[in-house]
C-alpha cells in the first residue's frame, strides 16, 4: 500500500508558516505589543524616554494605518481586522510578509511534494494571504474579547473617581495609568488627546466607531448627554457599567447555548474533508476510476458550496445580536 504524506505536508507547511508570521512580530515588537500586560504599552514607551507626543502619534498612526490603505488590491479584506487588531505591522510590511511566507511555503512544497510547478505557485499564494489573515483575525478577536471583558472594570473605576471629585479627563487617566492593555493604552490615547485640546465626547465616538463596539458606543452617547445636558455622570455612568456588564454575562450565556451548534456546523463541514485526506493518504489512486468522468469536477465544486454554505446558514443562525 503506498501511503502519500503530500496532505499532511500541505497541514505542516500552513501551520509552520502561522507559527513564523508570529515569530516575526514577536522579533519586531516584543513582549510590549503583548496584550493584557501588567505595564501597558503606552505607559512602557514613556518610561523609555519617549516624549508624550510622539507616542501619541505613534499610537493613533498604528490605529488608523490599515484603514488608510483599503484602497491596496486585496488589502481592503484585511484592514478592517488589522484595524481592530492594532497590529503594528505598517500595510507595506503585511503585504511583504504575506509575500515572504508564500515565498516559504512554496519552497517547502518544492522540497516536500511533486506536485506541478504552477499548482505549488498558486497553493504557496492561497497559504501566505490565508496565514496571515487567520493570524490577524485571531489577534483581533483576542483583543476585542479582552476589551469588553475590561471595559466594565474601566467603567466602575471612572465612577470611583468621578465620586472622590476628579473631573472626567483625570479619571480617563486613570484608567490609563491602572488598567492593563489593551484597554489602557486605548483609554491613555483619549486621555493625551483631550491633553492636546480634543474633545472627549468625539474622541470616544471615534473609538467606538473603529473598534465597532456597541458599549462604546454607549460610553460615547452617555458623555456626549452630559455634556450637552448636564446631570450626574457618575450615577450614569455606574448604571452603564451595571448594563454593560449583564450584557457581557447574557452574552456569555447565549454563547455557551449556541456552541453545540457552532462545532456541530464546523463538525459536519470539516469531516467530508477529513475523510477525504485519510482516504488519500492510505489509498492514493482510490478516485483514479472516476477522474475522468465528466461529472466529477462539477460534483466537487458542488460539495465545496454546500460545506461553505453550512458553515454561512449555522454561523447565521448561531449568531445571536445580545
Amino acid at each position: 500500500m503506498n501511503i502519500s504524506a503530500e496532505p499532511i505536508i500541505y497541514i505542516g507547511i500552513f501551520i509552520g508558516v502561522l507559527f513564523l508570521v508570529e515569530g516575526v512580530y514577536l522579533l519586531f515588537f516584543g513582549k510590549s505589543i503583548s496584550l493584557n500586560n501588567r505595564v501597558n504599552r503606552r505607559l512602557d514607551m514613556l518610561d523609555k524616554g519617549v516624549g508624550r507626543e510622539e507616542v501619541l502619534e505613534q499610537l493613533r498612526k498604528e490605529m488608523q494605518q490599515h484603514m488608510r490603505s483599503q484602497s491596496i488590491p486585496l488589502y481592503s479584506l484585511l484592514a478592517d481586522k488589522a484595524q481592530k487588531a492594532a497590529i503594528a505591522f505598517t500595510p507595506r510590511q503585511l503585504i511583504m510578509i504575506m509575500i515572504g511566507v508564500g515565498v516559504v511555503a512554496f519552497v517547502g512544497l518544492s522540497i516536500g511534494t511533486e506536485t506541478e510547478p504552477p499548482l505549488r505557485i498558486a497553493a504557496s499564494a492561497l497559504i501566505g494571504v490565508s496565514a496571515v489573515y487567520i493570524w490577524v483575525n485571531h489577534k483581533a478577536k483576542k483583543r476585542m474579547a479582552l476589551i469588553e471583558e475590561q471595559l466594565p472594570d474601566a467603567v466602575e473605576l471612572m465612577v470611583r473617581s468621578l465620586r472622590v471629585g476628579h473631573p472626567f479627563v483625570a479619571s480617563i487617566q486613570i484608567v490609563a495609568k491602572e488598567a492593563s492593555d489593551p484597554i489602557a493604552t486605548e483609554f491613555g490615547v483619549i486621555s493625551d488627546e483631550a491633553s492636546y485640546g480634543r474633545d472627549v465626547s468625539d474622541a470616544l465616538k471615534e473609538m467606538a466607531e473603529r473598534l465597532d463596539l456597541q458599549d462604546l458606543r454607549f460610553l460615547s452617547v452617555a458623555v456626549s448627554i452630559q455634556q450637552q445636558s448636564g446631570g450626574n455622570l457618575a450615577e450614569v455612568l455606574d448604571g452603564l457599567a451595571k448594563v454593560i456588564r449583564a450584557r457581557f454575562r447574557l452574552f456569555r450565556r447565549v454563547k455557551a447555548i449556541t456552541a453545540e451548534a457552532q462545532w456541530s456546523g464546523k463538525f459536519l463541514s470539516a469531516f467530508p474533508v477529513v475523510c477525504l485526506m485519510v482516504i488519500l493518504v492510505n489509498d492514493p489512486g482510490y478516485y483514479d476510476g472516476v477522474l475522468d468522468h465528466p461529472w466529477f469536477i462539477p460534483a466537487c465544486f458542488f460539495v465545496g458550496i454546500l460545506l461553505t454554505a453550512n458553515l454561512i446558514v449555522m454561523r447565521i443562525l448561531t449568531n445571536i445580536k445580545v
